[in-house]
Protein backbone atom coordinates (compact mmCIF):
# COMPACT_ATOMS: atom_id res chain seq x y z
CA UNK A 1 0.00 0.00 0.00
CA UNK A 2 1.42 3.34 -0.96
CA UNK A 3 0.29 7.01 -0.07
CA UNK A 4 0.96 9.43 -2.42
CA UNK A 5 1.34 12.62 -0.29
CA UNK A 6 4.85 13.14 0.82
CA UNK A 7 4.88 13.97 4.38
CA UNK A 8 7.31 16.83 5.63
CA UNK A 9 8.74 15.10 8.64
CA UNK A 10 7.37 11.65 9.53
CA UNK A 11 8.39 10.73 13.43
CA UNK A 12 9.24 7.46 14.37
CA UNK A 13 8.05 6.72 17.66
CA UNK A 14 5.95 8.62 20.05
CA UNK A 15 6.81 9.08 23.38
CA UNK A 16 7.62 12.40 24.92
CA UNK A 17 10.18 13.11 22.39
CA UNK A 18 8.40 12.01 19.52
CA UNK A 19 5.19 13.98 20.26
CA UNK A 20 7.41 16.55 21.32
CA UNK A 21 8.74 16.62 17.76
CA UNK A 22 5.35 16.66 16.25
CA UNK A 23 3.87 19.02 18.25
CA UNK A 24 6.93 21.58 17.45
CA UNK A 25 6.33 20.62 13.59
CA UNK A 26 2.42 21.42 13.78
CA UNK A 27 3.09 24.44 15.12
CA UNK A 28 5.16 25.39 12.58
CA UNK A 29 2.89 24.00 9.88
CA UNK A 30 4.40 21.37 8.68
CA UNK A 31 2.72 18.05 7.40
CA UNK A 32 4.05 15.53 10.33
CA UNK A 33 2.56 11.98 11.15
CA UNK A 34 4.20 9.87 14.32
CA UNK A 35 4.58 6.01 14.29
CA UNK A 36 4.77 3.64 16.54
CA UNK A 37 5.07 -0.17 16.65
CA UNK A 38 3.10 0.50 20.58
CA UNK A 39 0.57 2.34 21.78
CA UNK A 40 1.28 6.14 22.47
CA UNK A 41 3.66 6.68 25.21
CA UNK A 42 4.33 2.37 24.80
CA UNK A 43 7.38 2.65 27.40
CA UNK A 44 5.65 4.79 29.69
CA UNK A 45 2.35 2.09 29.37
CA UNK A 46 4.93 -0.64 30.57
CA UNK A 47 6.39 1.46 33.72
CA UNK A 48 5.51 -0.59 37.30
CA UNK A 49 1.85 0.85 37.89
CA UNK A 50 2.46 2.76 40.80
CA UNK A 51 5.95 3.97 39.41
CA UNK A 52 6.75 7.92 40.73
CA UNK A 53 8.95 9.71 38.11
CA UNK A 54 12.43 10.88 39.66
CA UNK A 55 11.77 13.98 37.56
CA UNK A 56 9.74 16.83 38.48
CA UNK A 57 6.63 17.91 36.75
CA UNK A 58 8.16 21.25 35.40
CA UNK A 59 10.86 19.13 33.79
CA UNK A 60 8.33 16.69 32.19
CA UNK A 61 6.66 19.48 30.03
CA UNK A 62 6.78 19.41 26.31
CA UNK A 63 4.98 22.00 23.89
CA UNK A 64 4.48 24.64 25.93
CA UNK A 65 1.75 23.13 27.84
CA UNK A 66 1.72 22.67 31.86
CA UNK A 67 1.35 19.78 33.56
CA UNK A 68 -1.26 20.73 35.82
CA UNK A 69 -1.21 18.10 38.50
CA UNK A 70 -0.60 19.36 42.71
CA UNK A 71 2.10 17.06 43.46
CA UNK A 72 5.59 17.69 42.71
CA UNK A 73 6.75 14.36 41.49
CA UNK A 74 4.28 12.79 38.89
CA UNK A 75 2.94 9.53 38.61
CA UNK A 76 3.00 7.22 35.85
CA UNK A 77 -0.93 7.69 35.79
CA UNK A 78 -0.28 11.57 35.67
CA UNK A 79 2.24 11.51 32.84
CA UNK A 80 0.10 9.39 30.84
CA UNK A 81 -3.10 11.76 31.15
CA UNK A 82 -0.24 14.32 30.15
CA UNK A 83 1.23 12.80 26.52
CA UNK A 84 -2.26 11.66 25.77
CA UNK A 85 -3.61 15.44 26.51
CA UNK A 86 -0.52 17.26 24.48
CA UNK A 87 -0.90 14.88 21.36
CA UNK A 88 -5.24 15.91 21.78
CA UNK A 89 -4.22 19.32 22.20
CA UNK A 90 -2.07 19.86 19.15
CA UNK A 91 -4.23 17.15 17.27
CA UNK A 92 -1.26 14.71 16.09
CA UNK A 93 -1.67 12.64 13.39
CA UNK A 94 -0.86 8.86 14.55
CA UNK A 95 0.35 5.69 12.90
CA UNK A 96 -0.11 3.39 16.05
CA UNK A 97 0.77 -0.54 16.36
CA UNK A 98 2.70 0.20 12.85
CA UNK A 99 6.49 -1.45 13.23
CA UNK A 100 9.00 0.94 10.94
CA UNK A 101 10.64 -2.23 8.61
CA UNK A 102 12.86 -0.39 6.25
CA UNK A 103 13.94 3.93 6.39
CA UNK A 104 15.92 4.39 3.39
CA UNK A 105 16.71 7.89 1.29
CA UNK A 106 15.49 8.10 -2.48
CA UNK A 107 16.21 10.84 -3.98
CA UNK A 108 15.47 13.93 -2.41
CA UNK A 109 12.87 11.79 -0.08
CA UNK A 110 12.39 8.91 2.20
CA UNK A 111 10.75 5.93 1.86
CA UNK A 112 9.39 4.42 5.25
CA UNK A 113 8.27 0.69 5.02
CA UNK A 114 5.75 -0.17 8.08
CA UNK A 115 3.55 -3.30 8.97
CA UNK A 116 0.77 -3.37 11.34
CA UNK A 117 1.74 -5.18 14.38
CA UNK A 118 0.50 -9.10 16.24
CA UNK A 119 -1.66 -7.29 18.51
CA UNK A 120 -3.23 -4.89 16.23
CA UNK A 121 -5.26 -5.91 13.41
CA UNK A 122 -4.69 -9.09 11.12
CA UNK A 123 -3.76 -7.43 8.34
CA UNK A 124 -0.30 -7.65 7.60
CA UNK A 125 0.00 -5.42 4.46
CA UNK A 126 3.03 -3.03 4.36
CA UNK A 127 2.35 0.33 4.20
CA UNK A 128 4.97 2.71 2.27
CA UNK A 129 5.24 6.83 2.65
CA UNK A 130 6.88 9.33 1.98
CA UNK A 131 8.84 12.21 3.59
CA UNK A 132 11.31 14.60 3.36
CA UNK A 133 12.83 14.10 6.68
CA UNK A 134 12.56 11.57 9.19
CA UNK A 135 13.39 11.24 12.59
CA UNK A 136 13.97 8.69 14.97
CA UNK A 137 12.78 9.24 18.85
CA UNK A 138 12.30 5.74 19.84
CA UNK A 139 13.91 5.80 22.69
CA UNK A 140 15.66 2.24 24.52
CA UNK A 141 12.89 0.67 26.85
CA UNK A 142 12.05 -2.13 23.78
CA UNK A 143 15.41 -4.02 24.82
CA UNK A 144 16.03 -5.08 28.02
CA UNK A 145 19.19 -6.08 28.64
CA UNK A 146 19.76 -9.77 29.23
CA UNK A 147 22.17 -12.31 31.49
CA UNK A 148 22.85 -14.29 28.81
CA UNK A 149 22.35 -17.30 31.16
CA UNK A 150 20.97 -20.74 30.70
CA UNK A 151 16.74 -20.53 31.39
CA UNK A 152 16.80 -17.28 30.84
CA UNK A 153 13.74 -17.40 28.59
CA UNK A 154 11.63 -19.35 31.46
CA UNK A 155 8.37 -18.48 31.41
CA UNK A 156 8.71 -17.44 35.34
CA UNK A 157 11.52 -15.11 34.45
CA UNK A 158 10.62 -12.17 33.14
CA UNK A 159 12.81 -9.02 31.58
CA UNK A 160 10.02 -5.96 33.17
CA UNK A 161 7.75 -5.34 36.44
CA UNK A 162 4.22 -3.96 36.27
CA UNK A 163 2.80 -4.95 39.82
CA UNK A 164 3.02 -7.12 42.65
CA UNK A 165 -0.33 -8.59 43.09
CA UNK A 166 0.23 -11.69 41.51
CA UNK A 167 3.02 -12.83 43.74
CA UNK A 168 1.53 -12.35 47.05
CA UNK A 169 2.98 -15.29 49.59
CA UNK A 170 5.94 -16.24 46.99
CA UNK A 171 9.23 -16.00 47.04
CA UNK A 172 10.64 -13.24 43.99
CA UNK A 173 14.64 -12.75 42.76
CA UNK A 174 14.93 -9.63 41.85
CA UNK A 175 18.80 -9.49 39.23
CA UNK A 176 20.08 -6.23 39.32
CA UNK A 177 20.89 -3.18 41.97
CA UNK A 178 19.81 -0.21 40.20
CA UNK A 179 16.74 2.52 39.90
CA UNK A 180 14.23 -0.54 38.71
CA UNK A 181 15.64 -3.53 40.75
CA UNK A 182 15.65 -1.56 44.13
CA UNK A 183 11.82 -0.07 43.34
CA UNK A 184 10.66 -3.49 42.29
CA UNK A 185 12.64 -5.03 45.37
CA UNK A 186 10.49 -2.64 47.75
CA UNK A 187 7.34 -2.85 45.76
CA UNK A 188 7.19 -6.63 46.31
CA UNK A 189 8.03 -6.47 49.81
CA UNK A 190 5.43 -4.00 50.74
CA UNK A 191 2.75 -6.34 49.21
CA UNK A 192 4.13 -9.34 51.29
CA UNK A 193 6.47 -11.10 48.74
CA UNK A 194 9.34 -12.57 49.77
CA UNK A 195 12.12 -11.27 47.94
CA UNK A 196 16.10 -11.70 47.36
CA UNK A 197 18.26 -9.53 45.27
CA UNK A 198 21.36 -10.50 43.19
CA UNK A 199 23.44 -7.56 42.65
CA UNK A 200 26.79 -8.08 40.71
CA UNK A 201 28.21 -5.24 42.81
CA UNK A 202 29.43 -5.18 46.14
CA UNK A 203 27.04 -2.41 47.08
CA UNK A 204 23.66 -0.64 44.69
CA UNK A 205 24.53 1.82 42.27
CA UNK A 206 25.20 5.27 43.21
CA UNK A 207 22.50 6.28 40.34
CA UNK A 208 19.90 4.64 43.17
CA UNK A 209 17.60 7.95 43.69
CA UNK A 210 18.07 9.48 46.69
CA UNK A 211 14.81 8.43 48.68
CA UNK A 212 14.99 5.02 47.51
CA UNK A 213 18.90 4.06 48.45
CA UNK A 214 17.92 4.54 52.33
CA UNK A 215 14.94 3.07 52.10
CA UNK A 216 16.08 -0.15 50.44
CA UNK A 217 19.13 -0.23 52.51
CA UNK A 218 17.75 -0.29 55.77
CA UNK A 219 15.29 -3.18 54.10
CA UNK A 220 18.49 -4.90 53.67
CA UNK A 221 20.33 -4.28 57.13
CA UNK A 222 17.56 -5.38 59.14
CA UNK A 223 17.00 -8.75 56.83
CA UNK A 224 13.92 -7.87 55.15
CA UNK A 225 14.86 -8.09 51.83
CA UNK A 226 17.70 -10.18 51.80
CA UNK A 227 20.70 -9.27 49.53
CA UNK A 228 23.50 -11.35 47.99
CA UNK A 229 26.43 -8.47 46.76
CA UNK A 230 29.20 -9.71 44.69
CA UNK A 231 27.39 -12.58 43.22
CA UNK A 232 26.44 -13.48 39.38
CA UNK A 233 23.59 -15.33 38.33
CA UNK A 234 24.78 -18.58 36.87
CA UNK A 235 21.39 -20.52 35.66
CA UNK A 236 17.75 -20.38 35.28
CA UNK A 237 16.44 -24.15 36.44
CA UNK A 238 13.13 -25.35 35.42
CA UNK A 239 12.75 -26.70 38.88
CA UNK A 240 12.02 -23.00 40.13
CA UNK A 241 15.89 -22.52 41.49
CA UNK A 242 18.29 -19.92 40.43
CA UNK A 243 21.73 -21.12 40.75
CA UNK A 244 23.87 -18.59 41.43
CA UNK A 245 28.14 -17.85 42.32
CA UNK A 246 29.04 -15.31 45.23
CA UNK A 247 30.98 -15.14 48.16
CA UNK A 248 29.89 -17.86 49.53
CA UNK A 249 30.02 -19.88 46.27
CA UNK A 250 27.75 -21.57 44.16
CA UNK A 251 24.71 -22.28 45.22
CA UNK A 252 20.80 -22.43 44.66
CA UNK A 253 18.24 -20.06 45.64
CA UNK A 254 14.47 -21.08 45.44
CA UNK A 255 11.59 -19.05 43.42
CA UNK A 256 8.76 -19.12 42.17
CA UNK A 257 9.36 -15.85 40.02
CA UNK A 258 12.65 -13.66 38.85
CA UNK A 259 13.43 -10.13 37.17
CA UNK A 260 16.07 -9.23 35.30
CA UNK A 261 15.94 -5.99 35.47
CA UNK A 262 19.65 -4.46 34.81
CA UNK A 263 19.14 -1.84 32.31
CA UNK A 264 17.98 -1.04 28.86
CA UNK A 265 19.84 -0.25 25.16
CA UNK A 266 18.37 1.47 22.10
CA UNK A 267 18.03 -0.59 19.04
CA UNK A 268 21.33 0.35 17.34
CA UNK A 269 21.12 -2.36 14.62
CA UNK A 270 17.67 -0.18 13.47
CA UNK A 271 19.91 2.99 13.09
CA UNK A 272 22.35 1.00 11.23
CA UNK A 273 19.94 -0.78 8.91
CA UNK A 274 18.46 3.12 8.56
CA UNK A 275 22.01 4.35 7.13
CA UNK A 276 23.44 6.22 10.93
CA UNK A 277 27.08 5.49 11.89
CA UNK A 278 27.11 4.03 15.01
CA UNK A 279 30.44 3.96 18.02
CA UNK A 280 30.81 0.64 18.62
CA UNK A 281 32.13 0.74 22.10
CA UNK A 282 29.20 3.29 23.07
CA UNK A 283 26.36 2.93 20.80
CA UNK A 284 26.85 6.63 20.46
CA UNK A 285 25.22 7.39 16.49
CA UNK A 286 26.70 10.01 14.18
CA UNK A 287 24.94 13.32 14.48
CA UNK A 288 25.09 17.49 15.06
CA UNK A 289 24.64 18.30 18.44
CA UNK A 290 22.97 21.72 16.95
CA UNK A 291 20.38 20.19 14.70
CA UNK A 292 20.21 16.75 15.96
CA UNK A 293 20.52 15.38 11.72
CA UNK A 294 22.53 12.08 11.76
CA UNK A 295 25.24 11.99 8.93
CA UNK A 296 22.06 10.88 6.59
CA UNK A 297 20.86 14.01 5.42
CA UNK A 298 17.67 14.62 6.57
CA UNK A 299 17.63 11.78 9.45
CA UNK A 300 17.32 13.01 12.54
CA UNK A 301 18.15 11.17 16.06
CA UNK A 302 16.27 12.53 18.99
CA UNK A 303 15.83 12.22 22.46
CA UNK A 304 17.54 9.22 24.71
CA UNK A 305 19.26 7.29 21.24
CA UNK A 306 22.01 10.33 21.42
CA UNK A 307 22.88 8.81 24.48
CA UNK A 308 23.57 5.33 23.06
CA UNK A 309 24.27 2.74 25.94
CA UNK A 310 24.82 5.90 28.50
CA UNK A 311 20.87 5.48 28.87
CA UNK A 312 20.56 7.87 32.09
CA UNK A 313 22.03 10.50 30.25
CA UNK A 314 19.19 11.82 28.36
CA UNK A 315 15.90 12.19 30.02
CA UNK A 316 12.95 14.14 28.70
CA UNK A 317 13.68 17.12 30.68
CA UNK A 318 17.06 17.59 28.18
CA UNK A 319 15.53 15.71 25.27
CA UNK A 320 12.31 17.48 24.26
CA UNK A 321 15.32 20.52 23.63
CA UNK A 322 15.79 18.74 20.53
CA UNK A 323 11.99 19.67 18.84
CA UNK A 324 12.74 22.62 18.26
CA UNK A 325 16.20 21.85 17.15
CA UNK A 326 14.86 19.70 14.41
CA UNK A 327 11.80 21.73 13.17
CA UNK A 328 14.06 24.94 13.35
CA UNK A 329 16.69 23.07 10.99
CA UNK A 330 13.78 22.02 8.48
CA UNK A 331 12.15 25.52 8.67
CA UNK A 332 15.98 27.45 7.93
CA UNK A 333 16.22 24.74 4.75
CA UNK A 334 13.16 25.23 3.04
CA UNK A 335 13.70 28.96 3.38
CA UNK A 336 16.68 28.71 1.81
CA UNK A 337 14.91 26.41 -0.69
CA UNK A 338 17.59 23.46 -0.26
CA UNK A 339 16.24 20.17 -0.28
CA UNK A 340 16.64 17.92 2.45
Amino acid sequence: MSDETILDLLVVGAGPTGIAIGAEARQAGLDVLLVDRGPLCGAIVQFPTSMLFFTTRDKLEIAGIPFGIPDDKPTRRDALAYYQGVARQHQLPLALHEDVLEVRREGEAFTVETRPTADAVTDVTVRRRRAKAVALATGYFDLPLRLGAPGEDLPWVHGRYLEPYSHFGQHVVVVGGGNSACETALDLWRNNVRVTMIVRRDRLKPTVKYWVQPDVANRIAEGSIAAKLETEVREFRADGSVVVAGPSGVEEVAADAAYVLIGYLPDAGFERRCGIRIEERTLVPSFDPATCESNVPGLYVAGTLQAGRDTGRIFIENSREHAPKIVAHLLRRRAAGVPV
